[in-house]
């Protein structure tokens, strides 16, 4: 479609040539001055369905919108889940970051918004192209790495947008990305208490529920105890497990119906 009433101009895939459930859609988005890029799963459960919750699924640095459902299989979870009855049918939408560098960060920076894209952009793409969802739809937030930090930041920025928040692998402090990217992100001017998973978290005068966990021998596993402690001291109601593995899709893979099974309960 050329233009919708929210778009300039919102693309999306055929139909016919569909496969898996999975549907294309790449928008005109303001925020980011420009295109942005995302892949849909509508599982078959959700047919004739009405207000089907959304769930966002955000990639870490490097990835695009493909990696949850070409690396992760997040819609073959989604159909298992959805078709035995353990979950309700979600619409999973999986965005690209914005493409800004080797990561966007989810965040404001370059006269461009990765967060706003991500906040009212994605979920009003869907709600227009899926018919299952409506403006009741709840909407739910994941990520991993990089994007796990974003799903719990922007959750926490948002939490009247978002029913339910969820982190796999999260990067707890942008300062853990210097040197895995190119760009210097310290002149990017992102302010310290978007910067940091735990100042954001705390500083926040609601939450959604949320939950994280992390693999036993990844790099980030201690920063997550770290995180997971601190939020405990301070009082601030969360889930968090440890589970074996490392920082890969294997691990992502699995983990990710714990996250649907979690944002079932808040349904």
């Amino acid at each position: 479609m050329n233009g919708s009433g929210t778009f300039h101009s919102l693309e999306v895939s055929d139909p016919g040539l569909e496969w898996a459930g999975l549907r294309m859609a790449t928008v005109k988005s303001r925020h980011l001055k420009g295109r942005g890029d995302m892949t849909l799963h509508v599982p078959k459960a959700a047919q004739g369905c009405r207000d089907v919750p959304i769930v966002l699924l955000l990639h870490g640095i490097y990835g695009s919108h493909w990696g949850w459902a070409l690396r992760g299989a997040a819609h073959e979870t989604n159909e298992r889940l959805s078709r035995g009855g353990t979950t309700p049918p979600f619409v999973l939408a999986m965005p690209s970051d914005g493409l800004w560098g080797d990561g966007s960060l989810y965040a404001s920076h370059g006269g461009r918004d990765y967060a706003r894209w991500i906040v009212e952009d994605v979920p009003a793409v869907v709600r227009e192209v899926v018919p299952e969802t409506s403006a009741v739809s709840q909407v739910f937030i994941a990520g991993l790495s990089m994007g796990g930090f974003a799903a719990l930041r922007l959750g926490a920025a948002f939490p009247n947008v978002f029913a339910g928040m969820s982190g796999h692998s999260a990067v707890t402090d942008l300062a853990q990305l210097v040197g895995r990217v190119e760009e210097d992100l310290t002149a990017l001017g992102i302010p310290s208490t978007e910067g940091n998973l735990f100042r954001a978290l705390r500083g926040a005068p609601s939450l959604p529920p949320f939950r994280f966990d992390c693999g036993q021998s990844d790099g980030l596993i201690e920063a997550n105890r770290i995180l997971h402690r601190e939020l405990s001291d301070a009082g601030v109601d969360h889930d968090y497990e440890e589970f074996p593995g490392t920082h890969d899709w294997d691990y992502w893979r699995q983990r990710l119906e714990g996250t649907l099974r979690f944002f079932a309960l808040h349904c």
